[in-house]
């Protein structure tokens, strides 16, 4: 499966970055038994928060897809490294919790997050249909216009 997961990878012409290091005290994951917790990933492209601002208000919906985007990108990068550099080992993304920062009235925060959902599920395939939240927020951190966690499920 990881062979396939590479292809579509590079079909949809993504190269995984580096995994990110925490910008603050916490771990960049965290596996329990069968489970992978992903922190927190940020719109990160080339070492530098890509897309910063409230959706809705300075970030318009397409700009805060590609955020998603993004963020779904270094999860998997996240993942990539949590697991040796075998994304076959995924057996499921359970599930996906996404925060937008929103300008006061938007309301289209489960759009937003369509675009890592998406993402995942083309790159993961039935493994990576999943569970979510799509959450607004006054702010998040760096001003960046998304942040997205994931829990998966994950072989030995």
């Amino acid at each position: 499966m990881s062979d396939t997961i590479e292809a579509r990878l590079a079909a949809a012409g993504i190269s995984l970055p580096e995994a990110a290091a925490p910008a603050a005290n916490y771990v960049p994951f965290v596996v329990s038994g069968n489970m992978l917790h992903l922190s927190g990933q940020l719109p990160m492209e080339g070492g530098r928060i890509a897309v910063t601002g409230l959706v809705g208000g300075d970030v318009g919906l397409e700009e805060a897809q590609r955020a998603a985007r993004l963020c779904a990108i270094n999860i998997l990068a996240q993942a990539k490294a949590a697991l040796g550099g075998d994304l076959g080992r995924i057996v499921k993304v359970v599930k996906l919790n996404g925060f937008v920062a929103s300008a006061p009235g938007f309301v289209e925060q489960h759009l937003v997050v369509n675009g890592a959902s998406n993402l995942i599920a083309e790159i993961l395939g039935e493994a990576g249909r999943h569970a979510r939240a799509a959450v607004g927020m006054a702010a998040l951190p760096l001003n960046a216009a998304v942040e997205i966690d994931a829990i998966m499920e994950i072989r030995a």
